[in-house]
């Protein structure tokens, strides 16, 4: 009897002992799963189990109507004509071609610059997304996913890989079009993005850090938003659905599963705030690569600010200064650059635009909208200089590259 107590007070003890080590376990488990929130669940210790009928414990393992939801359909509608897209290219590099121990600065200074080199060559490998557009095999990316690739390998979610190649990239909007094999491939339908509001939902689906179909669900945040970078000219839809490195290039879905969108950025260092090109500007732009291989976006040579009461008090407050603002809104002229499309019609700085093509306009990005869609086809633009009410006509050239803008 007394060797049976003892077992048991054993057993007891080890009981207890184990249970803060369950506890670590589990915590130090979960914490090695992919959360890259930074917080770790609680670990979970076993609750005592109870004794449930016999009808709920036979109850058989089968979805049923509240396990679907909408997400669950814009899945499986579209999963199908989502890729992953893995590039590589190799860059070559001169070396010294000198013992590591004397390849320091201190014999450097003796051998100066004629260090004897040998051709070194690191392959550089990428990952994104991408969507099916058409069922020949055509596939609308990000350009700085395919960017400068040797080869352009495409995955299918049901494992299937192949070549591909890029018909055209613009790295202006950050969009290209790959090229694959094959025919009656599964496609996305494409919305139209002009209609799309804040607080509508938004669907997510790509290949973040790798992790291939992942499916991430927010909203829609904003619209029109820019990123005032000048190598990106279009407005942005603006989305709290989970977009990391991976998601580039791949659809934003609303709630039937129509791309509105495609995923091209974040902003470091903030949670929840991705941009998707709008699928109109998108589906243009593919569309000219396509058929030109290239794009050719309407220039002006104007550098406008949206007028604000608090930059019209300034301008009219500055002593040497012979532009008088009356206008209270619209878009000022600041700067029109010589020999450009906008100073051969006689436009100059402290004009306020009004209207282009008989459309008002209040910010500079509004007018950037009215330029892409009309291309480069002429534009109707009246000016308010000084009380003097002004009519221009202006046919916009291919925006030349950076070289060629006088300064």
């Amino acid at each position: 009897m007394k060797t049976s107590k003892n077992y048991f007070l054993a057993r007891k003890l080890t009981t207890h002992l184990l249970l803060p080590v369950i506890g670590i376990t589990a915590g130090f488990l979960s914490s090695c799963s992919t959360d890259f929130s930074g917080k770790v669940r609680p670990s979970i210790l076993s609750s005592p189990t109870v004794n449930e009928p016999q009808n709920q414990s036979s109850r058989p393992l089968t979805p049923t109507a509240e396990d679907n939801n909408f997400v669950v359909e814009v899945v499986e509608k579209v999963e199908p004509a989502v890729v992953q897209i893995n590039t590589s290219r190799t860059i070559r590099s001169e070396v010294p071609q000198l013992p590591d121990a004397f390849n320091d600065p201190f014999f450097r200074r003796f051998f100066g610059e004629a260090l004897p080199t040998q051709p070194q060559e690191r392959v550089v490998r990428g990952l994104g997304s991408g969507f099916i557009i058409d069922p020949n095999g055509r596939i609308l990316t990000n350009a700085h996913v395919v960017n400068d690739a040797d080869t352009v390998t495409v995955s299918f979610s049901d494992g299937r890989t192949v070549e591909g190649k890029v018909l055209g990239k613009d790295s202006v909007s950050d969009v290209a079009v790959v090229q694959i094999p094959g025919n009656n491939l599964p496609t996305v339908e494409i919305a139209n993005s002009d209609f799309i509001k804040p607080g509508q939902w938004a669907v997510a689906i790509g290949n973040p850090l790798g992790l291939q179909q992942t499916v991430t669900v927010g909203v829609i945040s904003a619209i029109n938003r820019s990123l005032n970078l000048s190598t990106r000219p279009s407005s942005y839809i603006q989305t709290d659905a989970a977009i990391n490195p991976g998601n580039s290039g791949g659809p934003l879905l609303n709630a039937r599963g129509q791309v509105i969108g495609v995923n091209t950025a974040i902003i470091q260092g903030a949670e929840g705030i991705g941009f998707a090109i709008p699928i109109d500007t998108a589906q243009r732009i593919a569309q000219q690569l396509i058929t030109q291989g290239k794009v050719e976006y309407p220039y002006l040579g104007l550098q406008m600010l949206t007028l604000t009461p608090e930059v019209k008090q300034r301008i009219n407050n500055y002593p040497n200064s012979s532009v008088r603002i009356l206008a209270d809104q619209g878009i000022l002229i600041v700067r029109v650059v010589p020999n450009s499309p906008a100073a051969r019609i006689g436009l100059r700085p402290g004009d306020v635009i009004q209207t282009i093509n008989n459309q008002p306009v209040t910010t500079s990005e509004g007018v950037q909208q009215i330029l892409e869609k009309n291309g480069l086809n002429n534009l109707q633009i009246q000016v308010l200089r000084n009380a003097q009410n002004l009519q221009f006509t202006v046919q916009p050239e291919p925006l030349p590259s950076p070289n060629n803008i006088q300064s």
